[in-house]
C-alpha cells in the first residue's frame, strides 16, 4: 500500500499522522501543498472524495479567511476554491489518499481507517 499525504511540517497534526504512516511502514509521498499547492481539479477531487464541500476543507481560524471575509455564505463553491489555490494555508491539514479512500488527519488516527 502507499499513500499520498498533502503536508505542512510546521503543523503537528500533520507531523503526528506522518509518523503514524512511517509507524505503520505504509510507503508514502509527501506534498508541502504549501510550496505546491493542488490544482483546482485535484482540489475539487479531494473535496468529493472527503465527501464535503468546499467550506468543509478551510481552515477558518486563518487570517487569510477573515481579511477575505470568507466565511460570507454568499459565496459559490468556486469561489472558495479560488480562494484555497490562491491561499494554500486554507486548506485543511494534513490530507492522506491511499486507495482505500481519503482522510484528514485530525485527529491523526483517523489515517488509521484508510490504511
Amino acid at each position: 500500500m502507499s499513500a499520498l499525504i498533502y503536508h505542512n511540517s510546521r503543523c503537528s497534526k500533520s507531523r503526528a499522522t506522518l509518523a503514524i504512516l512511517e509507524e505503520k511502514e505504509i510507503k508514502f509521498e509527501v506534498i508541502n501543498y504549501l510550496e505546491d499547492a493542488p490544482t483546482i481539479e485535484e482540489l475539487k477531487g479531494l473535496i468529493v472524495d472527503l465527501g464535503i464541500d468546499a467550506r468543509g476543507l478551510m481552515r477558518k481560524g486563518e487570517s487569510e479567511y477573515k481579511q477575505n471575509n470568507l466565511s460570507d455564505e454568499s459565496l459559490t463553491e468556486e469561489e472558495l476554491i479560488d480562494s484555497m489555490i490562491s491561499n494554500p494555508i486554507l486548506i485543511e491539514r494534513p490530507i492522506v489518499r491511499t486507495d482505500k479512500g481519503v482522510v484528514i488527519g485530525r485527529p491523526p488516527e483517523n489515517v488509521l481507517t484508510i490504511i
